[in-house]
């Protein structure tokens, strides 16, 4: 069963998110909240631990899953964001988004699609941006869900679904659990592919322009 641990979701205890960034550097898998809902999460750089999330989720290897960056910094290093596309991330990042872009050199194969895009979250929640922070790389986030299954809203409905396949998990207090929208920017023109927690009418504004 995973290990179970308490963390402030405002003011995350630095001793405890060491805890988590060990287990990561280990090549574990662990969930943990974001700002959207709970979510599965492994080092992105650890192939056997990306392998591992797959098989959990039983996700076909050739859908790569997203990831999460600390910082705008961070996102440009792992993917190519023209001018437009960097002046929407900071004005609308940190949030409940998931950005399309084309993907770097920087970017493990397997978190790829064929088109060489990465899916990358820059989250408001302070225990993902301590957790990535410390590791000092992005860590991979899939939504702690199983299909047909009532979307968990605390770490005991999670630990229900996953402690036997994962090796800890954070809790960080209950959630309003919606999946993040999803806006491709790959294209001059800003594409929802999701609506889901963000608002999308920054994205159609800019569409009819």
């Amino acid at each position: 069963m995973a290990k179970l641990i308490e963390i402030n979701p405002v003011n995350p205890q630095q001793r405890l998110i060491g805890m988590a960034v060990e287990v990561l550097k280990k090549g574990g898998v662990i969930c943990y909240p974001t700002d959207t809902m709970y979510g599965l999460g492994c080092d992105i750089f650890n192939q056997k631990a990306v392998k591992r999330v797959h098989d959990i989720k039983q996700r076909p290897k050739h859908k790569p899953f997203s990831f999460m960056c600390a910082s705008l910094a961070d996102i440009s290093q792992y993917a190519h964001v023209s001018s437009p596309a960097y002046r929407l991330l900071r004005r609308h990042l940190p949030g409940p988004y998931t950005m399309v872009l084309p993907g770097s050199k920087l970017v493990p194969n397997i978190m790829l699609t064929k088109q060489k895009t990465v899916g990358i979250r820059l989250p408001q929640s302070p225990i993902c941006l301590a957790l990535i922070e410390m590791l000092g790389n992005p860590v991979l986030n899939s939504s702690a869900l199983r299909e047909g299954e009532e979307i968990p809203a605390d770490a005991f409905a999670v630990d229900e679904l996953f402690g036997c396949h994962v090796d800890l998990i954070i809790d960080g207090g209950e959630l309003v659990p919606e999946p993040s929208t999803v806006v491709s920017l790959v294209d001059e023109q800003p594409e929802i592919l999701r609506e889901g927690k963000g608002d999308i009418a920054p994205f159609l504004e800019r569409q009819t322009k």
